[in-house]
């Protein structure tokens, strides 16, 4: 028994794509490249070169695949964990520069707006780092970085 390029794990690839959001979809579902972590972004890896190498061993030898269809996928595979990686360091780069602005607000004097919804104003004494981002302390009061209304000197 043979299974040709466009059967089995073939159509895997075959349905895959990349579109300008740096998510990829195929026949079966989706999952955005932002949302891999390392775990996840190794099995698709292993899954991705398991697969080839089943068709690769199950293909017609008096029908081989093209080997440009192979090059390609690789081709795509790879520019999909750059953009992984770029959205990374990205978001790293956003997470420091958030982390800077907030620590360059002790100090300050902010209008922020309260649980209430309602504004209120004083000094950023302190900053605190969460994984959520930046805490101010302002008085007994903790507000978030995105509360903050307007800073004055």
């Amino acid at each position: 028994m043979s299974v040709s390029a466009t059967e089995g794990a073939g159509s895997y690839f075959g349905a895959a794509s990349v579109n300008t959001t740096g998510s990829t979809g195929s026949s079966t579902g989706s999952s955005t490249g932002s949302s891999m972590d390392g775990t996840t972004s190794q099995m698709d890896k292993d899954l991705f070169l398991k697969l080839m190498v089943a068709q690769l061993r199950n293909q017609d030898p008096m029908n081989p695949t093209d080997s440009s269809q192979f090059l390609a996928q690789t081709a795509q595979f790879t520019s999909l964990e750059k953009l992984t990686a770029v959205a990374d360091q990205t978001s790293q780069a956003l997470s420091a520069q958030l982390a800077f602005g907030a620590s360059g607000l002790v100090g300050k004097s902010v209008t922020y707006t309260d649980e209430a919804g309602a504004e209120q104003a004083g000094t950023v004494g302190s900053v605190r780092f969460t994984s959520t981002g930046p805490v101010l302390t302002i008085g007994d009061d903790e507000i978030a970085l995105g509360n903050v209304v307007q800073v004055t000197g």
